[in-house]
C-alpha cells in the first residue's frame, strides 16, 4: 500500500527521508519554514552535498510523487503520517539538546490534525522527549488520541544517507499499542525483509544516542592509544590492524587520526551526559566526558605537529590545509576538526590556504578569516607545511613527487593516517602523522 505522508524539516535528514520515501512510491509533501529553501527544492536544487540524493530528488519531483511547501494546514490535510525530521543542536548554555525546533513543529501542526493520523519522530532526542510530545499532541490535536505518536530513529551516515535509508541494517519502532506498528511496517514494506526492533518510546530514543556514544568511544579509544604509540615509538596503524583481527573488537572505527566531528556525534554524547545527569545517573556516563576530551585533544596535537614541521613557529609561514568538511563525501563543516585546526594555526600568525572538493562555500561563510584555494596545487603553492585533515580520495591518492615542487618545503602532516609514509619519504618529504613514529 502506498501512503500519503509529510516530512517536517528540510535539512539533511528531512530531504533524504522525503526523497527516499517518494522513491518507494509514496506521495510525499516536505514542509519547511524557509520559503527560499522550499522554492529551491521544488526546482530540484539540493542545498546539501550528498551522494545520489540530487538525482533522487529530481526524479521524484518530475514523477509528481514529491513536492515541498510551507503551510502546516496543508500538511495536516495532505498526510496520514507526519515525520518529524528537525535538528536538535546543542544548547548554547549547556551540553543539553535544544528541542525548540521539534516543539515548534508540533505546536504548528497539531492544531490542524482533525482526523486519525500518526506523527513519527526521527530526530535524535533525549530520552523522555517522546512521552512529553505525545501528551502535547493529544492536548493540541482536534483528533485527540486519534493523533498517535511513534519514535523511529534514523541511523544515517553522511555520504551514504540514500543507501542507509533504502537499504537499512535495521529499523527501530518505538510505539504504543495501536495501529502505529502496522502502519510503519506497511510504509517500510517495499524495503524488503529488514530486521525490525519494536519497543517502547524510551528504548527507541536511547538506541540512537547509545549507538553514537559507542562509536565515539571506539574512535577516542584508538586515538588515546595513538598518544601512547607516539610516546613509545610504536605504530598505531599496525596496532589497529592487529586489534581488528579479534572478532570481539573488529577493525571498523579503529582508525586513529584527527578524531570525529560533524553535527551528530559531538553534540549527541554531550546531550546524553546532560540527560543522564538530569535522571540522576550522571556517573554512569562520566567516561563520555573523557571521550569528548580525547577527541578535542587530537586537534591540539595536530597543531603542535604542524608547528614543529614549520620550524617551531607559524610566524611568516604558509600552511596548506587539505580538507574543510568534517568527513569526506560531505559538505558539512559543523564541529569540523579540519577547520578548527586551520583556524588555530591562522591565529598563531600563519597564512593558511584551505582547499576542499565540496565544503568551500560553507567554510567561507563560517570562517571568512581564512584563505581558500581552488585546488590542491593552488593551496600548496609556496607552502612550508601541507596538512591532510579530511581524507577525500583525491587527497589520499596524491603523487608526492609531482606535488613537492609546488611547496617551499616538502613537509606533510598526515592527520588521518591515510598516506604511505615510505612513499612520501622516498619522494623527499618530511612525513609526520598522528600515532606513528
Amino acid at each position: 500500500m502506498r501512503h500519503r505522508l509529510t516530512v517536517i524539516g528540510s535539512g539533511y535528514l528531512g530531504i533524504t527521508h522525503a526523497a527516499c520515501m517518494a522513491e518507494l512510491g509514496h506521495q510525499v509533501l516536505g514542509l519547511d519554514i524557509d520559503e527560499d529553501r522550499v522554492r529551491r527544492l521544488n526546482q530540484g536544487e539540493l542545498p546539501i552535498h550528498e551522494q545520489g540524493l540530487e538525482e533522487l530528488l529530481r526524479r521524484n519531483l518530475a514523477a509528481g510523487r514529491l513536492r515541498f511547501g510551507t503551510d502546516p494546514r496543508e500538511a495536516a490535510a495532505f498526510g496520514d503520517l507526519h515525520f518529524l525530521c528537525l535538528g536538535t543542536p546543542q544548547r548554547k548554555d549547556s551540553g543539553a539538546a535544544d528541542l525548540s525546533q521539534l516543539d515548534a513543529a508540533v505546536d504548528a501542526l497539531a492544531p490542524h490534525l482533525d482526523r486519525p493520523c500518526l506523527l513519527v519522530g526521527k530526530s535524535t532526542v533525549p530520552v523522555g522527549t517522546a512521552e512529553r510530545l505525545a501528551a502535547r499532541l493529544t492536548a493540541l490535536a482536534p483528533a485527540g488520541e486519534g493523533a498517535e505518536l511513534a519514535w523511529n530513529p534514523e541511523f544515517l551516515r553522511e555520504g551514504h544517507a540514500v543507501q542507509d535509508t533504502l537499504a537499512p541494517d535495521r529499523i527501530v519502532l518505538g510505539v504504543r499499542p495501536g495501529r502505529a506498528e502496522a502502519l510503519l511496517r506497511d510504509l517500510y514494506g517495499p524495503l524488503g525483509d529488514i530486521p525490525t526492533v519494536v519497543t517502547d518510546y524510551a528504548t527507541a530514543e536511547l538506541v540512537k544516542v547509545a549507538a553514537n556514544a559507542f562509536l565515539a568511544t571506539k574512535i577516542s579509544y584508538i586515538n588515546a592509544i595513538a598518544e601512547v604509540c607516539e610516546a613509545a615509538g610504536a605504530d598505531v596503524v599496525r596496532l589497529a590492524e592487529a586489534l581488528g583481527h579479534d572478532d570481539r573488537i573488529g577493525r571498523r572505527f579503529l582508525s586513529a587520526g584527527l578524531g570525529f566531528g560533524g553535527g551528530c556525534l559531538p553534540k549527541d554524547i554531550r546531550a546524553f551526559v546532560a540527560r543522564a545527569e538530569e535522571l540522576g545517573t550522571g556517573e554512569s556516563l562520566e567516561f563520555l566526558r573523557q571521550v569528548d576530551a580525547i577527541n578535542l585533544r587530537r586537534r591540539t596535537r595536530a597543531v603542535d605537529h604542524a608547528r614543529d614541521l614549520a620550524g617551531g613557529s607559524f610566524t611568516n609561514r604558509r600552511i596548506a590545509v587539505l580538507g574543510a568538511a568534517f568527513k569526506p563525501d560531505s559538505d558539512d563543516i559543523r564541529d569540523s576538526p579540519a577547520l578548527d585546526v586551520a583556524t588555530a594555526i591562522a591565529r598563531e600568525g600563519a597564512h593558511v590556504s584551505v582547499y576542499d572538493p565540496a565544503a568551500l562555500d560553507n567554510a567561507r561563510k563560517a570562517r571568512p578569516d581564512l584563505d581558500y584555494a581552488t585546488s590542491t596545487i593552488d593551496a600548496a603553492r609556496g607552502a612550508h607545511v601541507l596538512l591532510l585533515l579530511t581524507e577525500w580520495p583525491e587527497f589520499t591518492t596524491l603523487d608526492p613527487t609531482a606535488l613537492a615542487p609546488h611547496l617551499a618545503t616538502p613537509a606533510v602532516l598526515d592527520a588521518r593516517n591515510v598516506l604511505d609514509p615510505r612513499t612520501w619519504r622516498t619522494a623527499g618529504w618530511t612525513y609526520r602523522s598522528l600515532g606513528r613514529r
